[in-house]
């Protein structure tokens, strides 16, 4: 290796060694000074304004919430998708490029996914 590269990587290799070190020190003092025994209840349980817990700290959710939060996320990514097609179709009007015929099934899949979902009743709140 020339002394040309090495100066090239120079900035690579600083930032490596930080983060590095960082990762080890913050493994320290985590082991340090963090909780060692269990037998320290008060210490242990989740703080509520002063005030005991109450009841169980983690309850449990019903499956329709995490359906709707995963198809919300489905939906949102496919959105996202749809973005840089808005915003680059001009540019390929401009150069020949067909891309309404690509886009329109994206949007019929995407069509015929929601529809499929309400007839399964996936979006029925009630059920």
């Amino acid at each position: 290796m020339t002394e040309n590269t090495l100066t090239d990587f120079f900035p690579v290799l600083v930032q490596v060694i930080l983060v590095a070190g960082i990762a080890v020190g913050l493994i320290s003092v985590s082991h340090l000074f963090g909780q060692r025994s269990k037998s320290n209840e008060i210490k242990d349980s989740a703080y509520e304004c002063g005030l005991p817990a109450e009841g169980k700290l983690h309850p449990r959710f019903a499956v329709k919430f995490y359906v709707t939060a995963m198809l919300f996320l489905i939906f949102d990514i496919e959105v996202v998708y749809l973005m840089p097609w808005v915003l680059v179709y001009k540019d390929f009007l401009i150069h020949n490029i067909p891309i309404l015929l690509p886009t329109l099934f994206f949007l019929v899949v995407l069509v015929l996914g929601l529809l499929y979902e309400v007839k399964k009743g996936a979006l029925d709140w009630e059920r």
